[in-house]
């Protein structure tokens, strides 16, 4: 009967287990990497506390808006770059992108070199305006001279 079961309703229970499996690395998968991801309540926690910001974005697409006083330094660039990060390898890190894929890498980077604080913002700069909370953005030049007048 069940195999009767499980032959009329394959498609059902393949669904079923690609879900648990997922359920399953979402509650694993971050200590299997070494980095936590956090929603933006806790990157605001995280933010009050003097976490180090990084975002690992463009510098065009850093330009169009960042969180608080973050240190852009493109994913790509990040191993040669990583003089520019806490000397405290156990300083907390949040890292964010625009959507979470880019940072992931970045914070395992971040990992392999000894950092041990990392947290990877969940679903980046888009989750973080979604939550209604507040970006920077750089003037431009004529806005700064208008400024200075």
């Amino acid at each position: 009967m069940f195999s009767e079961f499980m032959q009329e309703q394959m498609f059902l229970f393949i669904a079923l287990l690609v879900v648990i499996v997922m359920l399953a690395y979402s509650y694993v998968g971050d200590k299997i990497a070494g980095f936590k991801t956090v929603g933006a309540d806790e990157a605001i926690r995280l933010y009050n506390d003097d976490a180090f910001v990084l975002d690992v974005r463009s510098s065009g697409e850093y330009r169009d808006g960042y969180i608080g006083n973050a240190t852009n330094i493109s994913v790509g660039e990040l191993a040669s770059k990583l003089s520019q990060l806490p000397k405290d390898k156990s300083a907390p890190i949040l890292v964010y992108c625009l959507s979470g894929g880019r940072s992931s890498r970045a914070a395992m980077t971040l990992v392999k070199d000894g950092y041990t604080a990392v947290h990877n913002l969940r679903g980046g700069i888009t989750a973080w305006k979604a939550a209604g909370l507040p970006v920077g953005r750089e003037r431009s030049k004529k806005n700064k001279n208008k400024s200075n007048s």
